[in-house]
């Protein structure tokens, strides 16, 4: 009987790690379905890379500007709820681009997905944060960032082959089907961990208020906020690589296919293994030293793909995946254990912070590819991940 009743919870925990997997996988495809479009959105609308890369902005900007409701929202209405109502609405925004009239229609239905996205990648690690201590959370957060990696490279290698086979569009009604899917294993497969007083009472007006005010204090902690300077900087760098590879893959020298483009994030697969491995040797290490050598990594994998050959190229690509996805492992573990209240409200601004990185790194290298082209991305992104670093090591000085 006691053998029963240790290994129910046991299964439980084992069901919900899976199921937030499952959707962290599906939400992130969803995000970076058009990556690796761009140059066929470009060619259909007759639009430069830059305007192009709205497509992918849209999201990422408003992923910055919702993330920080969706702690608070947790907070006091339940994770679970606020998990699987976003995931279904964001399968219905995802079908829904499939039949985007024009370019514009699609940036707008773009930006609601990435207002829906949060409700998952802002909700994960404090729900994971309830499942284990600090000393499981390592493990489980690095858990979930391989989701989410693994989404990411669905999402961009998938969307390719299937634009390249059908259309562009065929590959939204195909992630609109695997994310309503994982909303029904998110239902399955999570129990709301607590009904919060504030609900059963009817004051949810106040507590919101107050889950926010008590997120937004956090930004005066200098140690959580070198922790979101470091994310917003690392992805900064790491998209805008990710977003204007297509354009120099499918132009001379190299003139590949879109499908073939697509393959090249299957470099992605190195991240899906990195964040685990690095998520366990945060137990052993200190996190300082870990995110500071998955900095120097992914600036190394940069700078390879400078050089003018696709196998350099491809080697950078995993070698960058290597260095992102081991900080991206630590820092918001990081965030999650020196937060001592209102981990949910640390955990979305974290959240907003890294959004807020990926608006300006899916933009701004657009420029430096217009005006210099891929020296000018590497200039832009270099340059942003060696400002996080910088600020991770002189605010985040102490370990936890």
């Amino acid at each position: 009987m006691r053998l029963a009743a240790r290994s129910a919870p046991r299964a439980a925990e084992r069901s919900a790690i899976v199921a937030v997997a499952v959707a962290a996988v599906a939400a992130f495809a969803d995000a970076y379905i058009t990556q690796p479009l761009l140059p066929m959105l470009g060619h259909e609308y007759r639009i430069s890379p830059a305007v192009a890369g709205a497509s992918v902005s849209a999201v990422v900007f408003a992923m910055a500007l919702s993330s920080s409701a969706y702690g608070p929202l947790g907070e006091f209405l339940g994770r679970k709820r606020v998990m699987v109502v976003g995931c279904v609405l964001l399968a219905l925004a995802t079908f829904a681009c499939a039949f985007a009239p024009d370019f514009r229609a699609l940036v707008a239905l773009r930006a609601i997905q990435g207002a829906l996205i949060p409700a998952i990648s802002a909700v994960a690690v404090a729900y994971l944060g309830e499942l284990g201590g600090k000393r499981d959370l390592g493990s489980l957060v690095g858990i979930y960032i391989g989701a989410t990696v693994t989404g990411g490279f669905f999402g961009r290698v998938g969307s390719g082959i299937i634009a390249d086979a059908l259309s562009w569009r065929a590959s939204f009604v195909a992630y609109a089907g695997f994310t309503l899917v994982a909303a029904i294993v998110l239902a399955l497969g999570l129990r709301e961990r607590r009904v919060p007083r504030e609900v059963r009472e009817g004051s949810v007006g106040h507590a919101f208020a107050g889950a926010y005010g008590a997120m937004f204090r956090h930004i005066g902690n200098p140690k959580l906020l070198g922790a979101f300077l470091a994310g917003a900087t690392l992805f900064f760098g790491f998209i805008g690589i990710f977003t204007y590879l297509p354009y120099l893959l499918t132009a001379p020298p190299y003139s590949l296919s879109t499908g073939a483009v697509a393959w090249f994030y299957a470099s992605y697969v190195a991240g899906i293994f990195t964040a685990p491995i690095a998520g366990r040797l945060s137990t052993r290490m200190s996190r300082q030293t870990l995110v500071a050598i998955g900095f120097c990594i992914a600036l190394v994998g940069l700078a390879l793909t400078a050089l003018e050959s696709l196998v350099a190229i491809v080697i950078g690509t995993v070698v960058l995946c290597i260095g992102m996805f081991a900080a991206q492992a630590i820092v918001p573990t990081y965030v999650n254990v020196t937060a001592r209240v209102a981990k949910g409200g640390a955990s979305a601004l974290y959240q907003a912070f890294y959004y807020v990185g990926a608006v300006f790194g899916s933009t701004l290298p657009g420029l430096g590819w217009e005006w210099f082209g891929w020296p000018g991305v590497l200039a832009t992104c270099g340059a942003s991940m060696v400002l996080g670093l910088v600020a991770f090591a002189v605010f985040c000085r102490d370990d936890v």
